[in-house]
């Protein structure tokens, strides 16, 4: 038999390994003006005209809210072992203050129980973006008070559903939350203030310290809390060139240490303080800030898609920022207008980033370092394509099963090289509202027909089934 025959060692995972999917509220849920739910910025955003591809929203999106006992039946098809949403704050708490709607709380209560039922996990994810638009009309998360709201936020839900749900999340990528929605503004409320991002920024870090306190005291010891950070996978475009790796160092602070500073090691970085004097004092940080931020951690969520290649800036090119973060004349990064962004090499997904699963090895490894015994999950991993039915009504994405082998490899090879990773979360479940780029970005293991609003499994659906009930990786090829 030659080599090329010889069939190949499967890519197995611990028996414990986790299983599961992702997806966030207002990407999926509609139903905006049901039970009780008022406007987010997210809704406030997408109805502003210019905001989104084709003016689109959320007002529908895949119709979860009503179709979820179908959904979580075609999950347990799918053979998930876990299942990863978030909640609607102004669902469950129209104004962002005082009691709660039941109503609201109730749908999350019937989600969770319809999930145990299936034998599948629930990880909740308390802030996925959608931060109720009083509390954007009353300053945002550059006002102080936006934390201690969130922690009450976040008690209301703890108790609701803490008797049956382990896995929780205050944030999911509070980079997102801070720069691109008060920084760069392609995201919800769209403000483009810098020094005000830097504010938000430290604001989402207190809601993160403040939000873990209050559960903690509403729920289970045994419950688990984290977060999920999008902490970039920054190259210097010359890794020997000392100015290509100051300007890597600058945009790894303002990624990742301006979050896991403070929270896994109490302190935000000097490098980042120093680097952005020109905008703030950083006197919004107050004393005893850093000791709430500071939170006792049960695991870590990594979100990962694509690597972020970087150099010092040639003061004469004024082309676009390569970022991968949405067109817009205001920067992300406050205070790198001195660092250029450069496409990484090698095939790309239909978000132009590109595919790289090297990153994501090197994204663990960098957390197994910081967190030395903190166990890690991948809370999202995907990619989006140009998926089309066929004549037959399938849907084939060979693209994405090649996506999800390669970076589902390197999670392997990341727990063989000691790294304590409990799970994987492919993003996402389902073809969905991606935010300002609307509809035309499909990142679902499952095909929305947003006309009929039917789910039809692809081929990446099918081949992960396969992976989690096997607990090892088919062949890309073998769907």
């Amino acid at each position: 038999m030659s080599d090329s025959a010889t069939p190949a060692t499967p890519v197995t995972f611990p028996p414990a390994f986790l299983w599961g999917a992702a997806t966030s509220a207002y990407q999926i849920e509609g139903a905006v003006r049901e039970d009780g739910r008022t406007p987010s910025i997210w809704d406030t955003f997408s109805h502003t005209p210019g905001k989104t591809a084709g003016g689109e929203t959320g007002d529908i999106a895949v119709d979860h809210y009503h179709r979820y006992r179908d959904d979580v039946a075609m999950m347990a098809d799918l053979n998930l072992g876990s299942y990863r949403f978030s909640v609607s704050w102004s669902r469950v708490q129209p104004t962002g203050r005082g009691p709660a709607v039941q109503r609201g709380l109730d749908f999350y209560r019937k989600l969770v129980d319809e999930l145990l039922a299936k034998g599948i996990k629930p990880a909740v994810t308390l802030y996925h973006w959608d931060l109720p638009q009083e509390l954007e009309d009353a300053g945002g998360w550059p006002e102080r008070d936006t934390a201690y709201r969130f922690a009450e936020y976040a008690a209301i839900v703890g108790e609701a559903l803490g008797d049956r749900v382990e896995q929780w999340i205050t944030l999911n990528e509070p980079w997102c939350s801070a720069f691109l929605g008060y920084a760069s503004g392609v995201h919800a409320p769209g403000r483009t203030d810098p020094a005000a991002a830097l504010k938000a920024a430290h604001h989402l870090n207190l809601a993160h310290g403040l939000g873990a306190k209050a559960l903690r005291s509403v729920m289970p010891a045994r419950n688990q809390i984290s977060l999920s950070l999008n902490t970039s996978v920054v190259r210097p475009l010359s890794p020997s060139d000392p100015a290509d790796q100051a300007a890597a160092r600058k945009i790894d602070d303002l990624s990742g240490g301006i979050f896991h500073g403070p929270i896994l090691h109490g302190a935000y970085p000097e490098t980042l303080l120093e680097a952005t004097s020109s905008l703030t004092d950083w006197s919004f940080v107050l004393d005893g800030d850093l000791d709430l931020i500071h939170q006792p951690l049960d695991a870590l969520g990594l979100n990962y898609y694509t690597p972020t290649l970087v150099s010092a800036a040639d003061p004469n090119d004024k082309g676009p920022r390569a970022d991968g973060h949405g067109a817009s004349e205001h920067s992300p990064w406050p205070a790198a207008d001195d660092v250029a962004f450069h496409q990484s090499p090698g095939e790309q997904t239909e978000m132009g980033w590109s595919v790289d699963p090297t990153g994501l090895h090197e994204l663990i490894m960098r957390y197994n370092r910081e967190a030395p015994g903190l166990p890690l999950y991948i809370t999202e991993n995907g990619a989006a394509y140009d998926d089309k039915p066929d004549a037959d009504g399938t849907v084939h994405d060979p693209e994405r099963v090649a996506y999800l082998h390669g970076h589902l490899s390197a999670v392997r090879r990341a727990i063989t090289d000691g790294a304590d990773v409990r799970g994987y979360y492919l993003w996402s479940l389902m073809d969905n509202f991606e935010w300002a780029y609307g509809y035309d970005k499909r990142f679902g293991a499952v095909y929305v027909d947003y006309v009929t609003q039917q789910r039809t499994p692809k081929s990446s659906a099918l081949w992960y089934a396969r992976a989690a009930k096997a607990g090892a990786l088919p062949e890309p090829e073998h769907i």
